[in-house]
């Protein structure tokens, strides 16, 4: 059940958390796309849903604050 809500947010916010983080100076939009990329690549593969937030802290390129700066954000945006 975990990876079908997993899922559900990525389809919410993947694209738009990934782009907000671009935007923030965390990364920059080639590690942006290859997150994006493995995350498809998973999904296609029968592999466990990984959100973009989660491959990008895996491989080192934003560190748990800076996803939860770029979570608290979108999130706000969301009640506005």
């Amino acid at each position: 059940m975990g990876n079908e809500v997993d899922k559900e947010l990525s389809g919410r916010y993947c694209v738009r958390f990934a782009e907000l983080a671009v935007k923030k100076g965390y990364i920059d939009a080639d590690k942006a796309k290859e997150a994006m990329s493995e995350q498809l690549d998973d999904d296609l593969n029968n592999r466990p849903h990984r959100l973009i937030g989660r491959i990008l802290m895996d491989r080192g390129w934003m560190s748990p604050q800076q996803i939860e700066s770029v979570l608290n954000e979108l999130f706000q945006s969301e009640r506005v």
